[in-house]
């Protein structure tokens, strides 16, 4: 058996229109997908955002009520690591920048081998001086602490001055290493081939060619990288959505690339193939761009998710079970034949893949921080923190790094050690005091039915169904060891 995962970050599933007949997206290559695969209606996000959700990847756990963005674990199982020692070769090609940053920096180095291409947002690649040129924008999105200009944004700007023509756009480099394996290994057995684009995320660059295929009369200030809430005018709000648009598109014939490939060498009869995402993204609705400053819209939780199993042949279905990203472990340990680690939380999808048998009847979802979620397709209910305990989090860790900076000798000095937890090994943690990332907690709780306001644009109150979701809340929170002062500041009862 082989296993190929195209993975993308940001991939928001009302622009496909395989799930959204009305978006005029142009992507011919998704709904070629949805033919030869099946198409989940109901898969949503864990551990948000981006690197949580890789460490859900590797460890088919949830880890945003314990952790925020850091690195995998001593304690962590990951799955690339553990096929690679039992006989699977493994290869990650990737241009996602913050593999290679402090928060994520031994997730590549669990496969076989990795291939890395530079480029992509702020990544700090070419060396230059000089500040580079930039145009008149509608918004810098990118802020330091203390309201500089983020590096970010500098930097973004520094790497549009190598990156012109589609050939060198880090999408392309990517999906060349992908599919440059492929052809080099399609009469080879028993491998894992995982391709991960940072696209369609912010800021939304994409080659003129993608652009050209969304025509407009946008006479306006510069705007591909939205972020916060919206204040832009109409036309300038427009404008950043056919710029993302462009990017699924240029998405989309990167995806064909891949299946031309498993046409081509018939890779079908015993090649998995899994395509999605970390997480959607807001592009206005909600008074919102982006991700995590705001509750967990559907627009940014509930993902699109394809998968070709070659065990069952089932093309062209669609399944309502839900499923989440630490799913995706278990059911590749299961396809290679591996023993699943027994702190594995997620459950392989066979039987959603054979006939839509359910594996769960909740998800929990959620930012550490943030709001917890939890949602079984029909509603979606937000549980905020008490605002008097908002700040009432910390981090437990033996791996002290921020995203892209090490814990610091203040947060560390003030540290304790907390008992094992039920997936820890047997291990000690430090427990570091950290605080509320994105005040959102003034939103306060909010349930949505899903199924008469798929939008979420009112929330209801249903004090009975608000019970139900408490309960489930509670009983997923035990399951996952939740540190007990989660639950005070959710004003649970453990």
């Amino acid at each position: 058996m082989r296993a190929i995962i195209v993975f993308y970050d940001s991939l928001n599933r009302r622009y496909l229109p395989c799930y959204n007949p009305q978006t005029t997206t142009i992507a011919p290559n998704f709904e070629r997908l949805a033919e030869r695969s099946v198409t989940f209606d109901n898969s949503y996000v864990g551990s948000m955002p981006c690197i949580p959700a890789r460490r859900e990847l590797h460890t088919g756990c949830t880890n945003f009520l314990h952790r925020e963005w850091g690195p995998l674990e001593p304690f962590d199982d990951s799955m690339p690591e553990i096929l690679k020692k039992s006989g699977v070769y493994t290869h990650l090609v990737s241009d996602h920048l913050h593999y290679w940053e402090d928060g994520g920096s031994n997730y590549h180095t669990r496969y076989s081998s990795w291939e890395i291409v530079r480029g992509q947002e702020g990544d700090h690649w070419k060396g230059q001086v000089a500040d580079p040129e930039i145009p008149p924008v509608v918004s810098v999105p990118q802020k330091q602490q203390g309201g500089g200009t983020s590096s970010l944004w500098r930097y973004d700007w520094v790497n549009r001055e190598h990156i012109r023509e589609v050939a060198d756009f880090p999408q392309t480099r990517t999906f060349d290493l992908g599919c440059e394996f492929i052809e080099q290994n399609h009469d080879q057995d028993n491998w894992f081939l995982h391709i991960e684009t940072f696209d369609p995320h912010e800021p939304f660059y994409a080659p003129q060619e993608y652009l050209d295929l969304y025509p407009e009369d946008y006479e306006g200030e510069h705007f591909d990288w939205p972020r916060g809430e919206v204040h832009e005018k109409s036309d300038e709000i427009a404008h950043c959505r056919r710029q993302y648009q462009a990017l699924v598109t240029m998405c989309d014939h990167s995806l064909g690339r891949v299946l031309d490939l498993m046409d081509r060498y018939d890779l079908w009869k015993d090649t998995m193939l899994i395509v999605g995402t970390d997480h959607g993204f807001l592009l206005g609705e909600h008074g919102w761009w982006g991700k995590n400053q705001m509750p967990y819209f559907n627009e940014v939780a509930h993902t699109p998710l394809f998968v070709w199993d070659p065990r069952y042949g089932v093309a062209g279905e669609r399944r309502e079970s839900i499923v989440q990203m630490i799913d995706w472990a278990p059911t590749l340990y299961g396809l290679f034949g591996v023993d699943v680690p027994e702190d594995v939380q997620g459950k392989a999808i066979d039987g959603i893949v054979r006939d839509d048998t359910p594996n769960r009847e909740y998800a929990m979802y959620g930012v550490f921080s943030g709001h917890v979620n939890v949602t079984d397709g029909h509603y979606a209910y937000m549980r905020a923190a008490r605002p008097e305990l908002k700040d009432e989090v910390y981090n437990y860790t033996l791996v002290p790094h921020h995203m892209n900076k090490r814990f610091s000798a203040v947060e560390l000095r003030d540290a304790t050690l907390a008992e094992p937890f039920s997936f820890t090994k047997g291990c000690r943690t430090l427990k570091v005091k950290s605080k509320d990332r994105y005040s959102v907690a003034r939103f306060g709780d909010r349930l949505y039915n899903l199924e008469a306001d798929p939008g979420e644009v009112s929330p209801i109150s249903d004090p009975e169904v608000e019970g139900r979701f408490e309960e489930a809340l509670v009983s997923l929170m035990r399951e996952c060891d939740a540190p007990p002062e989660q639950y005070a500041r959710l004003g649970l009862t453990r």
